[in-house]
C-alpha cells in the first residue's frame, strides 16, 4: 500500500503539503492508472506490479486526521505495516531532496501523529524536502502555499525522484533501496 499525504480540495492542489499526493499521481501516470474509487474516506486505485497487488491511497480526510483513512485501510487489505509505503513533505530537508527511512518519530508532522495515533506505527517513509519557512513566517501558511517560481523546478525533481525510489525499493526492497537512493553523506577530509 503507497499512501500520498495531502488535502482534498482544488485550493490545496499546488500546496506544499500535497507533495504525498503529488507522487501518488505520478506513480500513477507511470503504470497508466486511471480508474479510482472513494473507498474508507481515501481515493484507492490497484494495480499490479510484477505479480505483487499495489494499492495507491490518497487519503481525503485532510492532513491532520490522515491515519484515520490510512489505518482502517491497511486493516482492510491485511497490509502488514512494513508494507506500507507512505510519502509526505518534510521541512527539515531542502527543497527536493528526498530521504527513506523504515522508521522514526513524527517530527512534527501532523499527518503523521494520527498515522501513529491510529494503529499505523511501523510503515516505511518516503520525505520529500520541502525547506523552512523563512524568518518570521508562519509554518502553516509555509505548508499551504505553492512553491515561488525559482524553487518550482528542483522540487518538481524531487516528486520524480521520490516516485523513482518508490519503485526502486518495490522492485529491490527497501534496505537496497535505502542504500541506493538516499542522499550519500560526505566523508571529513582527513
Amino acid at each position: 500500500m503507497i499512501v500520498g499525504l495531502g488535502n482534498p480540495g482544488h485550493e490545496y492542489e499546488k500546496s506544499k503539503h500535497n507533495t504525498g499526493f503529488r507522487v501518488i499521481d505520478n506513480l500513477a501516470a507511470r503504470w497508466k492508472i486511471t480508474t479510482w474509487q472513494h473507498k474508507m474516506d481515501a481515493e484507492i486505485a490497484q494495480t499490479m506490479i510484477d505479480g505483487e497487488k499495489i494499492i495507491l491511497v490518497k487519503p481525503q480526510t485532510y492532513m491532520n486526521n490522515s491515519g484515520q483513512s490510512v489505518g482502517p485501510l491497511m486493516r482492510w487489505y491485511k497490509v502488514e505495516q512494513s508494507d506500507v509505503y507512505v510519502i509526505y513533505d518534510d521541512m527539515d530537508l531542502a527543497v527536493g531532496r528526498i530521504r527513506i527511512r523504515k522508521s522514526g518519530s513524527d517530527g512534527g508532522h501532523n499527518g503523521i501523529k494520527s498515522l501513529l495515533a491510529n494503529g499505523c506505527t511501523d510503515f516505511i517513509r518516503f520525505r520529500v524536502g520541502i525547506g523552512r519557512p523563512l524568518p518570521h513566517h508562519d509554518v502553516v501558511d509555509h505548508v499551504l502555499t505553492p512553491f515561488p517560481d525559482e524553487l518550482i523546478q528542483p522540487y518538481a525533481e524531487g516528486l520524480e525522484a521520490a516516485a523513482i525510489a518508490v519503485e526502486g525499493c518495490l522492485e529491490l526492497g527497501v534496505d537496497k533501496g535505502m542504500n541506493r537512493y538516499n542522499p550519500k553523506k560526505k566523508k571529513k577530509a582527513e
